[in-house]
């Protein structure tokens, strides 16, 4: 039996996850090998979202079974919430709190031992540093996206599930989030990618799975 190490990054077999009478996913089998990353595409409703929040063990598939990094994502459910981060259209973010507090209650969360030194380093990082001290109810949609993505980056995930990364952003913030991307993924961390700009996306993926009604297609 191959080791836990040899494991690919994600396993998908024969998943399906119905809302319904509706099949979000339908049968897909893939996967992702360890070390490599992925670009998830399709049309609105295609279960890309679905799948990342299978992958990230918010959801449970209806048939089949999710494995991720060698570890059942509904048997296993907790030792997979460690070993994955996930950026979504929801930031989860504390409204009153400021930016900084939003990182150090989490950093606290995680035990890590200096989490006011982490928050700054993380808010500089993603082009908050001198909104630290706001409150994030004033926020725009960007300066939250910034946010997110440093509460993913201070949980040091091994896969990083990113959906619709570059959406709400700026110019600027884009080549921010194509930086950080890099360098995730020169740290050795997975990212699978959802994103309606694929030329960006195959930039940054080695692979590519592209859904359609729920079904892997040829892109």
């Amino acid at each position: 039996m191959p080791s836990l190490s040899a494991a690919p990054a994600l396993a998908l077999h024969d998943v399906s996850k119905r809302y319904g009478r509706r099949w979000a996913l339908a049968r897909l089998t893939y996967a992702l090998p360890a070390g490599r990353s992925l670009l998830l595409t399709g049309h609105n409703g295609s279960g890309k979202t679905t799948l990342l929040r299978l992958v990230a063990t918010a959801l449970g598939p209806t048939a089949g079974k999710v494995e991720v990094l060698g570890h059942d994502a509904v048997q296993e459910r907790d030792t997979v919430r460690r070993e994955v981060g996930l950026l979504s259209h929801a930031s989860f973010l504390y409204e009153d709190l400021t930016a900084q507090q939003n990182l150090v209650v989490l950093a606290r969360l995680l035990g890590h031992p200096s989490p006011g030194d982490v928050a700054d380093t993380l808010l500089t990082r993603v082009g908050l540093g001198r909104r630290s001290d706001n409150a994030v109810r004033g926020f725009s949609a960007g300066m939250r996206k910034r946010l997110a993505i440093a509460r993913l980056l201070l949980k040091a995930p091994r896969i990083a599930l990113l959906d619709e990364p570059f959406g709400e952003l700026d110019p600027a913030g884009i080549h921010d989030m194509e930086g950080i991307i890099a360098e995730l993924k020169a740290s050795g961390v997975t990212v699978v990618l959802a994103t309606h700009l694929v030329e960006q996306g195959l930039t940054l993926c080695e692979e590519r799975l592209h859904l359609q009604d729920g079904r892997a297609v040829a892109a």
